[in-house]
């Protein structure tokens, strides 16, 4: 028994032994493992490239796909460069495939690269193409892809795409069209075949309107630029188009309360002929919810009812639209950025109570703090200098952001027109309660070489040529532009006028706001009664111009003029017009002042335009007399880019010293283009007693104009007008009810109306209008006549 024990305390023993050995090795085994993996991630042992080989290149040459790989022979293979040697080789666009192994050589790796290279297009050919009138070459120039160029299935089904819409734009929306590849594994070159089955050409036979309660289904097709085939319509169904009227119903309803409305459509075809269509739009009308409470919270420097003055859309009552309350919500904003606070913050929420249909309103103002204007720089001006941009500004620095100087601003940068387009953007400065303000202005042509010809009912057919620069600089050697001055040439000749004129215009002259300008000219006008002239009339002078900025829209100017005129070629039958042949010289000073606070010169929407100058003649010259001349204009914007204008003209002249009677060049004229249209031109105020009746103008005219234009594309508006108005022999007579000619008349005043056309052109803009005459013409005996067209267009291109 004690020998059993003595054993198997022996066996006991090794058997910890071993157990205390092994735990003692298996640390020991795990280093010695460790060490070897880190051995094999190491640098020391990775196996370098000791050979790179291509294969499967065809067309591109081995040593150009390597030297796109960073992997090089030498250096160590690495799994991460390899992988992105592998992404860079397929954006070469060369390869369908690519494929990198390695294999063990001379102690090393060698990188194999296999690569399926794209086959190149060697030709491309059309078939069953009839409609599309185009030639091959040009048709090729539509598509993606090209001849000579790597085969690319995703560009194939492009072609596709575009072949179709083309179709579909002819109304051949179910045209077939495939394509098929044809390669040629030996030279790795393939061919393409595009097949069109162009079918019968697709017309919208019907729209039907279901689902609309509020509104009838013919308003709803009105918004549609999608129309079914008549005689003035092809009927073609254009997807996109199809899918913005569907946007354009939905965006309707929004706008009149509807705001869960749905929308949606469907195409089917007839039975019987697959080439007529019909379209089916499905609306759900929704509920229709109106405006509940409106309350604004966040607010301090600003009262809570100067912010609901400035909500007009979206107010309890009134229909509520998202679009409307964005509207309101960018008042809000304006009214805090016109008082400096350019950071305020205007967020809406909305509560809708289904059961009232009404949605309660909550406006949310961050105000945060008032911002004043650090440095302002001016961007993407390349001619004009700064000094000119910044010399129209009306905010400067130290001065807090404020919205009504910043719009004057841009609108007087407008005006000057040299800039196509002009912005305002801001940056932060190093002090927080400071911005730099940016102004981004895109310049515009404002040099230009013009010739051509024109037409009008006062001067008929007349040429021209004309040099001129609105942004003219007499110092900028040798490009001249960059300083705002203004200098123009135009020559001109036609079958009744003639005439040269050369002027200049410094508007801050020594760097002062005071304006210097001068004009030369030289005018004929043959004697022609259809457009009211019994006489030649040639104008030889000049001018000299002053001019300041009193205030912000009212301006002064003062300008000496000297002119000689000669009249000549009398009408022989015309003993009225005697005493005005010969030469003359004429010595005029004249003030004036002008009120223009338009938003735009050269496209109004908005404004007044009062003027007033006094001519005196009489310092010098063989003609004393003096003339008061008045114009205002009032322009009141309205729906759909409408404007509506009213204007008036006064016109007041009377003789003194030697001069009995204000010389005929120097009288007022009306009638015509320009004046009260359906007269001939001149031709209303008092006329010779001789058979062509010929104008003889007066001492004092009237004249009256309203005028509604409304856009019907960007370059094309047009117009309805009423003219009235009457000039008479002696200034007297306007205010008394005496005709032109001073015979006693109940009213004395001629009035037209019409319509009329506004067209831009590359030539310039063009003016027609068709007046008709309410009253007859003077010096005739008979019933009034009918219509007439007043046709102008002036400079050229």
């Amino acid at each position: 028994m004690r020998k059993l024990i003595q054993v198997f305390l022996a066996f006991l023993f090794i058997f910890s032994a071993a157990i205390l050995v092994l735990a003692e090795e298996k640390p020991q085994d795990q280093t010695e493992q460790t060490t070897a993996g880190s051995l094999v991630s190491s640098p020391a042992t990775l196996k370098n490239v000791t050979a790179m080989e291509v294969i499967g290149n065809k067309s591109i040459s081995t040593n150009v796909i390597i030297s796109k790989m960073k992997t090089r022979i030498g250096s160590a293979y690495q799994e991460n460069i390899v992988s992105d040697d592998l992404k860079r080789l397929y954006l070469l666009g060369f390869f369908s495939d690519i494929k990198i192994d390695t294999q063990d050589y001379k102690g090393g790796l060698k990188v194999i690269i296999n690569v399926v290279e794209r086959p190149i297009i060697e030709k491309i050919t059309f078939s069953g193409i009839n409609l599309i009138t185009m030639k091959d070459d040009k048709l090729k120039q539509q598509l993606k892809s090209r001849e000579t160029q790597y085969l690319d299935y995703p560009s194939l089904a492009e072609d596709v795409r575009i072949l179709k819409k083309m179709y579909e734009k002819m109304g051949y929306s179910q045209a077939d069209i495939t394509y098929k590849v044809d390669l040629n594994a030996e030279n790795n070159k393939t061919r393409i075949e595009f097949t069109v089955v162009e079918g019968k050409k697709v017309r919208i036979k019907d729209i039907i309107i279901r689902g609309n309660k509020t509104f009838s289904s013919g308003r709803v097709l009105k918004l549609l630029k999608t129309k079914r085939a008549w005689f003035f319509n092809a009927g073609v169904l254009k997807d996109e188009v199809l899918t913005e009227d569907i946007a354009r119903i939905k965006s309707f309803y929004q706008r009149e309360g509807f705001t869960d409305v749905t929308v949606d459509y469907e195409v089917k075809s007839d039975a019987k002929k697959p080439y007529l269509l019909f379209i089916t739009i499905k609306i759900n009308e929704g509920k229709k919810y109106l405006v509940g409470s409106v309350i604004v919270k966040g607010n301090k420097e600003i009262t809570e009812k100067e912010i609901l003055s400035r909500l007009t859309d979206c107010v309890p009552g009134k229909v509520f639209a998202q679009e409307a309350m964005k509207k309101d919500i960018i008042n809000v904003q304006g009214l805090y950025f016109d008082r400096g606070y350019i950071s305020a913050v205007v967020q809406e929420s909305t509560i809708i109570n289904a059961d009232s249909g009404r949605v309660d309103i909550t406006y949310v103002i961050t105000e945060n703090q008032v911002v004043y204007v650090d440095k302002i720089k001016i961007r993407g001006n390349i001619k004009t200098k700064d000094l000119v941009i910044r010399r129209e500004l009306r905010i400067h620095p130290g001065e807090k952001f404020d919205g009504e100087k910043l719009r004057r601003s841009k609108e007087r940068l407008t005006n000057l027109g040299y800039f196509d387009e002009v912005s305002y953007d801001t940056e932060e400065s190093p002090e927080p309660d400071k911005k730099n303000l940016l102004v981004d202005v895109k310049e515009a042509k404002t040099g230009s070489f013009s010739f051509g010809g024109g037409y009008s009912t006062v001067d008929q057919f007349i040429g021209f040529i004309e040099v001129e620069q609105k942004n003219f600089d007499w110092k900028n050697w040798p490009y001249f532009t960059g300083a705002g001055q203004n200098l123009k040439a135009r020559a001109s000749i036609g079958n009744l006028s003639n005439g040269f004129e050369l002027s200049f215009t410094e508007p801050w002259m020594f760097d002062y706001p005071v304006s210097f300008g001068f004009d030369l000219y030289r005018r004929t006008h043959k004697r022609d009664t259809d457009v009211g002239y019994g006489y030649d009339e040639k104008v030889t002078g000049g001018d000299l111009r002053l001019g300041k900025e009193i205030s912000e829209y009212l301006r002064g100017d003062l300008m000496y003029r000297l002119d000689e005129i000669d009249i000549s070629n009398i009408s022989s039958d015309n003993t009225e017009l005697d005493p005005e042949k010969g030469k003359n010289l004429i010595s005029v000073v004249t003030p004036s002042l002008s009120y223009d606070s338009r938003d735009n010169v050269f496209d109004t929407r908005k404004g007044d335009l009062l003027t007033a100058s006094i001519d005196f003649a009489g310092l010098g010259g063989d003609k004393n007399y003096t003339k008061f001349f008045g114009r205002a204009s009032h322009y009141f914007p309205m729906p759909r880019g409408a404007v509506l204008e009213v204007r008036g003209r006064l016109g007041l002249a009377q003789p003194y010293g030697s001069t009995d009677k204000v010389p005929i060049y120097e009288r007022f004229f009306a009638g015509g283009a320009y004046t009260i249209r359906g007269y001939e031109e001149r031709k209303v105020g008092p006329v010779s007693n001789n058979s062509s009746h010929d104008p003889l103008g007066g001492a004092s005219m009237a004249v009256g104009n309203i005028e509604y234009t409304y856009p019907l594309f960007g370059f094309l508006k047009v117009a309805a007008f009423y003219d009235v108005g009457n000039v008479w022999e002696k200034i007297g007579d306007i205010f008394s009810n005496k005709d032109a000619n001073g015979v006693s008349d109940s009213g004395g005043l001629k009035s037209g109306f019409g319509l009329g056309l506004r067209i831009k052109t590359p030539i310039g803009p063009i003016m027609l209008d068709y007046g008709i005459p309410l009253d007859k013409e003077p010096g005739e005996s008979s019933k009034k006549k009918g219509g007439r067209f007043h046709f102008s267009a002036s400079h050229g291109f």
